[in-house]
């Protein structure tokens, strides 16, 4: 079983910058990909970033690839999400994931096996 917190919402002026964190339970972090995704009200909850097992690789997607950056801290448990230029359209609960046994990072939903409760961000123009 994996539990993840996340941490670090807020509200911030268009321009701005936070940075997420989420922290996790387990003794198997570090072969597990972890990912970043997103729901906006009245809307799917949509990819965001991903990191692989070592953090040797990420993967963005295209609406915030240049602004935001994830990191992994496989001694500490944790995952990282720095968003940099943030947008009004940024605004959302951000959900940490973790694909439990698999390494190789994934922007679909479904191949991630855990959750976290999310944290909100909103933008302000």
């Amino acid at each position: 079983q994996v539990q993840l917190v996340e941490s670090g919402g807020g509200l911030v002026q268009a321009g701005g910058s936070l940075r997420l964190s989420c922290a996790a339970s387990g003794r198997a972090f570090s072969s597990s990909a972890m990912g970043w995704f997103r729901q906006a009200p009245k809307k799917e909850r949509e990819f965001v970033a991903a990191v692989s097992g070592s953090g040797s690789s990420t993967f963005y997607a295209d609406s915030v690839k240049g602004r935001f950056t994830i990191t992994r801290d496989n001694a500490k448990n944790t995952v990282y999400l720095r968003m940099n230029s943030l947008k009004p359209e940024d605004t959302a609960v951000y959900y940490c994931a973790a694909r439990s046994g698999s390494p190789y990072y994934s922007d679909s939903k479904g191949a991630y096996d855990y959750w976290g409760q999310g944290t909100q961000v909103t933008v302000s123009s």
